[in-house]
């Protein structure tokens, strides 16, 4: 329903977890990353999701993206999902001319699904567990060790095997979670493993 590309930059404005809904619509999306403080662009079409931003937009400006899981049999709603999930803030949007949207979600903290709820408006809904991450709000929280040199080292000789381009000024001025978190979204890893990336922060 979408087409996804993404970028990472710091969080501005964390909120309380006491701030946060444990019930919330969901966009199941294979392939789609999205990590606490990362930023995932998204062209909007289907009328299904539109409702649901439109709908998101009047209550919290909150979403979980969340990935099926094709190992494991559909259900009445559709497509098994994996557990867990990023909770997103709707941070910007803009409206087309033939009817889509175009959004940016903002990560916020990772959740994990205890129910999914009855549908609303054709989308998927759940009651979700947030505390088990609670520590995805903390930005005073240290920042695991990074050997940024051989990492961007690394990152140049991938490059220019696959012939990307990258802004190098840009990727030199972000911070260490950024960086990785960007790298982490932007990679071209399977579905499965991309959730393995999202489970392991």
């Amino acid at each position: 329903a979408c087409l996804p590309c993404c970028s990472a930059s710091g969080m501005t404005d964390a909120p309380r977890l006491d701030d946060l809904p444990t019930e919330f619509a969901i966009f199941p999306l294979p392939g789609a990353l999205l990590l606490p403080g990362g930023k995932l662009p998204l062209n909007i079409f289907e009328r299904r999701y539109l409702a649901m931003f439109e709908d998101c937009l009047s209550a919290g400006r909150v979403v979980g993206m969340i990935q099926p899981d094709e190992l494991r049999p559909a259900t009445p709603s559709g497509p098994a999902l994996y557990k867990v999930g990023c909770l997103g803030r709707l941070s910007s949007f803009s409206e087309t001319d033939d009817g889509r949207m175009l959004i940016t979600m903002t990560g916020l903290i990772r959740f994990t699904i205890k129910v999914e709820l009855e549908m609303r408006r054709g989308y998927r809904r759940v009651r979700a567990d947030l505390a088990r991450f609670r520590a995805d709000l903390d930005e005073e929280a240290p920042a695991p060790a990074l050997d940024r040199e051989s990492l961007v080292e690394a990152l140049r000789a991938y490059f220019a095997a696959r012939g990307f381009d990258a802004n190098w000024d840009a990727i030199d001025e972000m911070p260490d979670s950024a960086l990785v978190a960007t790298l982490a979204m932007v990679c071209p890893f399977d579905p499965a493993e991309k959730q393995a990336l999202l489970e392991a922060l």
